[in-house]
């Protein structure tokens, strides 16, 4: 279980931080995702602040449990929002939010069930 809690933990927090850091740089993709659910560009930063935060917490919560358990949970609530806004536009490219969103809660899980002893 320890692997698998390693594995999915290191690669939620990767492709958050990846995430991240186009929202930083104003990558054109994020700005044409931000367009279509109708979210002003001017959250772009503040939204990634929140992505890199919680890529940073979850690698921390490799030392500090209680933290990591919390970051995941914030990326869990995030990418649902984020689901959220395309339902609620009616965009049907919902394909990489949703896919966070799974990475999120795997990660999640993996944290609780490693911590569990199950």
């Amino acid at each position: 279980m320890h692997i698998i809690y390693l594995v999915t933990t290191i690669l939620a927090a990767l492709a958050t931080g990846c995430a991240a850091s186009l929202n930083f740089v104003g990558a054109e993709s994020v700005k044409l995702v931000a367009d279509r659910v109708r979210v002003s560009q001017r959250w772009m930063v503040p939204l990634g602040v929140v992505l890199a935060s919680g890529a940073a917490g979850l690698l921390t919560g490799f030392g500090v449990p209680p933290l990591g358990t919390a970051a995941a949970i914030g990326l869990v609530v995030y990418f649902i929002c984020a689901v959220i806004a395309h339902l609620r536009v009616r965009d049907r490219q919902v394909g990489g939010a949703l896919f966070f969103l799974l990475l999120a809660t795997a990660a999640l899980m993996t944290g609780v069930a490693y911590r569990a002893h199950w």
